[in-house]
C-alpha cells in the first residue's frame, strides 16, 4: 500500500527533514583528512538527537551506526569504524535518517575532501544535477517512471553507471516504504503519482561500470570495478503542480539569500569551473542560463562574479564575465 499523507503529517515530516538538512549542514565541516567515521557518526548521532529526533538508521534490520558513510568507491550502508580515516581526495557521502515524532526522513549528500580529482568532479557534479533532473518530471498525475527515465538518460548521456540494484522508496511513518523508485525506467511506465505521497529520490551512480557487491559485513556495498560511487538523495512531497523538497531545499535557499563575490577562473573541464576568489577560497561553479544562451565563452584567467547560498560556500553559479 502506497501511503497518501495529509497536511499535517507533512508538516511533521518536513520538521525531520529540516532536522535532517542541519545534520548534514553540520557534519559537513567535519571532513577533513585525518577525521575518522567513527567521530563523524557520533556527532550526528548527538546533533539528531539534540533537536528532539532520533536516528532512524541505527538499528534498522541490525545496522550498527547513526548514519551511513560512505568513502570512494563505496556506494551505500558503509559503517563508522575508529579504524576508517577520511583522506585528501576522497569524497564521502553521508545519509542521513531521522525519525521524529513518529515520522522519518532520509537524504544523502556526497561531499569531497580536500581536493579531489576530475573523475570525481565529473562524477559528484552529474550526480547531484540528475537528482534535480529527475525532480522536475515529479507530479500529481505524472507516472513515476518518468523521472527514472531521466535520471538515467542523464546519467548515461554524461557517462555514468547507474546501479540498478539499489531504488529510492517511499517514506514517512516507515523508513522504507511502497513505492520503490528506481533510477532507470521508460516514460509513461510505473504508478501514478497523487498529491501526499512521499517519496525519496537518489540516483546512486557511478564513475565506472554499474555492476556493486556487498562486503562482508553484509551492509556495505561497494562498486565491483573500484571506481567511485557518488549518491545525492531528497525526501520530496508530490504536489498537484510539482514537488516540495522536505529535507532542505539548497537551491530554493541559494534564491533567497544570495551573495555575490567576485574571483579569477583557474580551470575548466566539462563546464565545471573552479574559480579562486578574492579571499583565495577555490569554488566549484557552473555558468547561468543567460550566459549559456548568449554563448559568452569563459577561459581560465578570466574574472568572473559568482553567485553563492550562505548555507553552501563551496559551489556557485558564473552570472558575470568581467
Amino acid at each position: 500500500m502506497i501511503n497518501i499523507y495529509n497536511e499535517e503529517e507533512i508538516n511533521i515530516i518536513k520538521e525531520s527533514g529540516h532536522i535532517t538538512y542541519m545534520c548534514h549542514q553540520h557534519l559537513k565541516k567535519m571532513l577533513r583528512p585525518g577525521v575518522t567515521t567513527k567521530e563523524i557518526d557520533d556527532e550526528a548521532g548527538k546533533f539528531i538527537r539534540s533537536q528532539g529526533g532520533i536516528p532512524s538508521c541505527l538499528g534498522y534490520e541490525g545496522y550498527p551506526a547513526n548514519i551511513c558513510i560512505s568513502i570512494n568507491e563505496e556506494v551505500v550502508h558503509g559503517i563508522a569504524s575508529d579504524e576508517v580515516t577520511l583522506k585528501e581526495g576522497d569524497i564521502v557521502t553521508l545519509d542521513i535518517c531521522t525519525l521524529y515524532k513518529g515520522y522519518h526522513s532520509d537524504s544523502a549528500w556526497s561531499y569531497p575532501v580536500g581536493h579531489i580529482n576530475k573523475e570525481k568532479e565529473h562524477l559528484m557534479y552529474h550526480t547531484e544535477k540528475a537528482l534535480y533532473t529527475g525532480l522536475k518530471e515529479l507530479k500529481a498525475g505524472a507516472k513515476l517512471g518518468n523521472a527514472s527515465a531521466r535520471i538515467e538518460q542523464y546519467a548515461k548521456r554524461h557517462g555514468l553507471g547507474v546501479v540498478r540494484e539499489l531504488v529510492g522508496h517511499g517514506v514517512g511513518h516507515e523508513l522504507h516504504e511502497a513505492p520503490d523508485v528506481p533510477n532507470y525506467g521508460k516514460y509513461n511506465t510505473g504508478i501514478e503519482l497523487k498529491a501526499g505521497m512521499v517519496i525519496a529520490v537518489e540516483p546512486m551512480l557511478t564513475a565506472g561500470k554499474r555492476y556493486v557487491a556487498l562486503l562482508d559485513d553484509d551492509w556495505t556495498i561497494v562498486t565491483e570495478d573500484g571506481h567511485p560511487a557518488a549518491h545525492f538523495e531528497h525526501t520530496v512531497v508530490i504536489r498537484e503542480d510539482g514537488y516540495e523538497i522536505l529535507t532542505g531545499e539548497w537551491k530554493k535557499l541559494a534564491k533567497e539569500q544570495k551573495i555575490e563575490v567576485e574571483g579569477t577562473v583557474i580551470e575548466v573541464t566539462h563546464e565545471i569551473y573552479k574559480v579562486e576568489l578574492d579571499n583565495k577560497i577555490i569554488v566549484t561553479a557552473h555558468v547561468s542560463g543567460k550566459i549559456r544562451i548568449h554563448t559568452i565563452r569563459i577561459l581560465p584567467g578570466d574574472r568572473v562574479t559568482v553567485e553563492m547560498s550562505p548555507t553552501d560556500l563551496t559551489h556557485g553559479i558564473i552570472k558575470f564575465r568581467k
